[in-house]
């Protein structure tokens, strides 16, 4: 798609994740500008992606582009493989403010960092009339979070989470909570019964393998696997409201219930999928919250007060409050070793092929649908990255790569803050890693695996066992004054000398022979 006319007097540019269909910029026509959206080798290439997640995005900008334009706006959606496209965004700015006499730029506040500073940095060499944008899509402000937690060493996700629910107004009655407790984690955390039934995912059956020859043509390398003649992500804002619509009427009843729950076999559970739409901005988060909080209004007999603030808290509290340690502590963050690990990330996290039941499904899960639910993250990939000394640059590029909802500012507190346990406490209080026990809490994975979860040491024995102990032993100066781990290491002063040496040793084996698990 290209433009009509040969001048324009403002340039607005429209990055991949703001595909806002609700901006106020589209609300009045201008014939004097001209919209702007690239596909570039920029961001396919920073790190591998899933071949879902491209064209994901390539869909979404391409659909967003054609809405533009029957809203009776100036659209150049610039293709990957235009032969004009010089595959970097700002350089593609240059020669487009050339040939249609540019006066004036306008564009949104970018969510990445390096977006951010790259835009900025080009910016910094013109003389040419700018005005930046707010995005309009976030229930706070890049700098809130530093606002409340003004003058504190910690920041609570719960207090943020809580002065967003006063603010907003949601599941309040007047400056109370709803049913009287702020959080229903507690009631989070169950095991799958067997006795409901898992919803199937809804699914969007869209042709793109138009697509996916044009990834392929332009050379760019990816992850995973597609059936891109049944494409199933939603890649418009009608298919993202219906697919809320959806997880509303079939999976929010149990979603709190179960939302820690991991099965073989069942990649989705009672989750959303909706993170897709929301990080790309084609759903407003608000948006969202209020049809979750209505429906447990016109029919709380049905949806649990539980299920509903689980799935609140994560959208008005974790996912505002990952932004705001975002920019709060970048660029550093992304340099942040807490533990100095070093180790390479095995090679069956591009595979699947491994005999742990517990990694095989949720790797083999996340390549073949680029998806696992956030508990599969933390305590299965994130864990055992953890626990294998992995240098999270590693991790950090393995899950900005393999999920379509992963963009840098989510990804990287989630991946680097809450799994890895890299920025030393910034966001959680305690490292986050379990042995075989809590996998057999949390899933039916345990039952069907090459590995025994009983056992610590030996040929059988499940390799989180020993790896957590050896995490716990070797971070001792680290970690021991921790009061949440105080427990664990009480536990670990019982067992007498012969059996810590045997834990140590089974995992020095296993870290020495990783590739073989």
């Amino acid at each position: 798609m290209k433009p009509q006319k040969d001048s324009y007097t403002t340039l607005r540019l429209i990055l991949g994740d703001q595909l806002n269909y609700l901006h106020s910029w589209y609300q009045e026509k201008n014939d004097s500008v001209l919209y702007v959206i690239m596909e570039v080798r920029q961001e396919t290439d920073y790190v591998r992606h899933h071949i879902q997640k491209v064209i994901g995005f390539f869909a979404a900008m391409y659909n967003f582009a054609q809405w533009l334009s029957k809203q009776g706006h100036h659209v150049y959606h610039l293709k990957i493989n235009d032969p004009e496209n010089d595959q970097s965004i700002t350089k593609n700015l240059d020669w487009l403010m050339d040939k249609y006499n540019i006066q004036r730029f306008e564009y949104q506040w970018p969510d990445e960092y390096r977006l951010d500073e790259q835009i900025k940095a080009w910016l910094s060499l013109k003389s040419i009339k700018t005005i930046v944008y707010d995005s309009e899509h976030f229930i706070t402000t890049r700098d809130e979070l530093k606002e409340i937690f003004r003058g504190k060493k910690h920041f609570l996700m719960e207090t943020f989470y809580r002065n967003q629910r006063k603010k907003t107004r949601v599941l309040m009655l007047e400056n109370k909570p709803l049913g009287g407790i702020w959080n229903y984690d507690a009631e989070n955390r169950h095991k799958y019964s067997g006795k409901e039934l898992i919803p199937q995912p809804l699914l969007f059956f869209k042709d793109l393998r138009s697509i996916e020859k044009e990834i392929h043509t332009s050379g760019i390398k990816t992850i995973g696997s597609v059936d891109a003649k049944n494409f199933t992500w939603p890649v418009t804002r009608k298919e993202s409201l219906e697919l809320l619509n959806h997880f509303i009427e079939h999976a929010l009843p149990w979603f709190g219930h179960y939302q820690d729950a991991m099965v073989r076999n069942a990649w989705l559970m009672f989750h959303s999928k909706l993170s897709f739409s929301l990080n790309t901005k084609m759903l407003h988060p608000m948006e969202v919250i209020q049809q979750v909080e209505d429906a447990w209004k016109n029919n709380p007999k049905r949806y649990p007060l539980a299920s509903v603030e689980g799935f609140i808290r994560q959208v008005l509290g974790w996912r505002e409050y990952v932004r705001g340690i975002y920019w709060m502590h970048m660029p550093e963050y992304a340099t942040l070793n807490y533990f100095k690990h070093q180790a390479t990330l095995p090679t069956f996290y591009w595979t699947g092929e491994t005999q742990m039941e517990c990694m095989r499904q949720t790797i083999q899960g996340s390549l073949q649908h680029a998806y696992a639910h956030h508990i599969q993250r933390l305590m299965v990939t994130g864990a055992f990255a953890l626990l294998a000394g992995v240098h999270p640059d590693e991790v950090d590029a393995w899950y900005l790569g393999i999920y379509a909802d992963a963009i840098e500012w989510v990804e990287m507190p989630n991946t680097r803050g809450m799994s890895q346990y890299a920025d030393g406490g910034i966001m959680a209080t305690k490292p986050y890693v379990g042995s075989a026990n809590y996998m057999h809490k949390m899933s039916n994975y345990c039952t069907s695996c090459f590995y025994n979860k009983s056992l610590k040491y030996g040929e059988k024995a499940c390799p989180f066992n020993s790896l957590y102990w050896h995490f716990y032993h070797r971070h001792r100066d680290k970690l021991y004054n921790n009061p949440r781990i105080g427990m664990m290491y009480r536990t670990w002063e019982k067992f007498n000398s012969d059996e810590q040496r045997q834990i140590i040793n089974q995992a020095e084996k296993f870290l020495s022979e990783v590739e073989k698990l």
